[in-house]
């Protein structure tokens, strides 16, 4: 067998092992098993380092690119809804940066795991490497199609439709991470509970935002988001409940009066009046004026 059919068998191998972990844990997978990666004839296979672009030992061509949750690097997204990748140190010649070309002159498919918070990753294959910038220290990368994967590995293969896909594809990825960024940063900053209830179920929490997303000002960032449970984050954007700027809890009027069972009685009424748990960092605590406002909001509903 020759090189690169054995790259390629090893690639798909791993994608493979992503898609049962991601259906096993969700979209925001835990660094453990990504370190430990898989057994390929034999020899195992890490898919993540200590460094952003990593080669395991028995390919030729890196496998994987992170960012850290705190990484140095200016990771971001183009304006034309592309990764804009940056090099490991300043000079263009490291052979991991010439490895990152290597993947692109090659078109080997790669993946990018964005680190959400300490240990825990959204990753997005597979990932191409379709621009390089030796000037500016850093490559372009784009997400394409999971269905189409035989085929993107299959070598040489035209595919006249790829860039524009890619381009969708990758933007659909900016708006599913920055998701998945809210909601793990809003949940860590409230250690894991909803601020009303102390539920610590997290497949049963959400990041609601303050000041809708829909609206200006609506932006995911930790201090526009509470972390809630499923019904009272509905209750929230229903205003059944409000949260005043001082974090006491309201539940509105009608609701205090209706008579119905258990749910209603320690779910909602009895909320009232109680003061939300809030994140212990006090640039993380729910931003008043967002707070004014939505509150504002709940009263003229």
């Amino acid at each position: 067998m020759n090189s690169s059919d054995y790259d390629q068998l090893v690639r798909s191998a791993v994608f493979d092992f992503l898609g049962n972990l991601t259906d096993r844990h969700g979209e925001v997978l835990p660094r453990g098993p990504l370190e430990q990666g898989i057994e390929f004839r034999g020899k195992r296979v890490p898919l993540l380092g200590p460094q952003g672009i990593f080669k395991p030992q028995i390919l030729d061509i890196p496998i994987s690119i992170t960012t850290s949750p705190n990484s140095p690097y200016d990771d971001s997204f183009t304006e034309d809804n592309l990764v804009r990748y940056r090099y490991r140190g300043n000079d263009p010649q490291h052979r991991d940066n010439v490895g990152l070309r290597s993947a692109m002159m090659q078109r080997k498919p790669i993946v990018y795991f964005h680190g959400v918070v300490p240990g825990r990753y959204v990753a997005a294959w597979p990932a191409y490497v379709v621009g390089d910038d030796p000037k500016g220290l850093s490559v372009t990368i784009a997400v394409d199609d999971r269905a189409a994967i035989s085929q993107q590995l299959a070598l040489g293969v035209a595919d006249d439709g790829a860039d524009s896909r890619r381009r969708y594809i990758t933007a659909a990825v900016k708006v599913r991470l920055h998701q998945r960024l809210f909601r793990e940063r809003v949940l860590a900053a409230y250690r894991k509970q909803c601020a009303l209830c102390r539920l610590k179920h997290t497949s049963l929490l959400d990041a609601a935002h303050i000041t809708p997303d829909s609206e200006a000002g609506g932006e995911p960032v930790v201090k526009n988001g509470v972390s809630l449970c499923k019904i009272h984050h509905a209750a929230f954007d229903q205003n059944i409940l409000g949260i005043r700027p001082d974090h006491v809890v309201e539940i509105r009027a009608d609701i205090l009066e209706e008579v119905d069972g258990p749910m209603l009685k320690f779910g909602l009424q009895q909320m009232h009046g109680q003061r939300i748990i809030i994140p212990r960092r006090t640039d993380l605590m729910p931003d008043k004026v967002a707070l004014e406002g939505r509150y504002q909001a709940f009263l003229e509903a």
